[in-house]
């Protein structure tokens, strides 16, 4: 593929973040939201399925963790939009 005259071949690169978000970056928010909370909730679930202590406590540490990074991506996303 030929360059066009003027172009170093280099893509201009973003040194800090734009202040706005963009209708696919919500989206994509949105998305990861919903991962973790049904992944937490799946963990729960199996956790509360399970015989097997050792898995169990795998599964609560699981569903703990994506917990935690719901909570995180929320309040985060609490704090910059008030």
């Amino acid at each position: 593929m030929q360059q066009q005259p003027g172009q170093s071949g280099q893509q201009n690169m973003m040194m800090e973040p734009p202040q706005t978000l963009s209708t696919k970056d919500q989206l994509y928010l949105s998305d990861m939201l919903n991962w973790n909370l049904t992944a937490a909730k799946k963990a729960n679930f199996y956790a509360e399925q399970c015989n097997d202590n050792d898995i169990k406590s795998a599964c609560q540490r699981v569903a703990q963790m994506h917990e935690h990074h719901y909570q995180t991506f929320l309040s985060h996303l609490q704090q910059h939009t008030q």
